[in-house]
């Protein structure tokens, strides 16, 4: 699984002009759903975004995590992360898992997530969805479960 996260002010998704979901301060994760991943790499990256010292203590180092501050999380899905650009010009997704397995590991991991974090918004799976955030610092992580 690879993931991109962001530290946001605040983070929202549309689709066709209808906000379905919206977090004030936190994570928006983007997600990937890779060929051969399982509820491991779900349970590793879900681990890993939510104990990542990223947020900023009294002082205004990074020393704290999403739990540490409470901190709300948004999960989208986005096969594009798995885009191989290698050759040509068009991009190719054949790394990318089918959709039945990329949706039962991403429910999984919404499942999961909402037993940790006080408030978990989602993406609608393989939908058109417009994101919209502002990133806090910037600050945008990328992790991939096998690395």
């Amino acid at each position: 699984m690879k993931a991109v996260i962001q530290r946001v002010d605040h983070a929202s998704v549309s689709i066709d002009g209808i906000e379905i979901s919206r977090i004030g301060a936190g994570l928006l994760v983007l997600l990937g759903v890779e060929k051969g991943d399982g509820e491991k790499d779900a349970d590793f990256l879900l681990d890993k975004m939510i104990q990542l010292r990223i947020f900023e203590d009294g002082e205004g180092k990074m020393n704290l995590s999403l739990l540490d501050v409470s901190g709300e999380l948004l999960v989208v899905s986005q096969f594009t992360l798995l885009a191989d650009c290698r050759k040509g010009r068009r991009p190719s997704f054949t790394d990318a898992a089918e959709p039945a397995t990329a949706t039962r590991l991403y429910e999984y991991m919404l499942s999961k997530a909402r037993e940790k974090v006080t408030k978990v918004g989602q993406g609608q799976f393989q939908a058109m969805m417009n994101v919209g955030l502002v990133n806090h610092g910037p600050v945008t992580i990328l992790l991939d479960s096998r690395r």
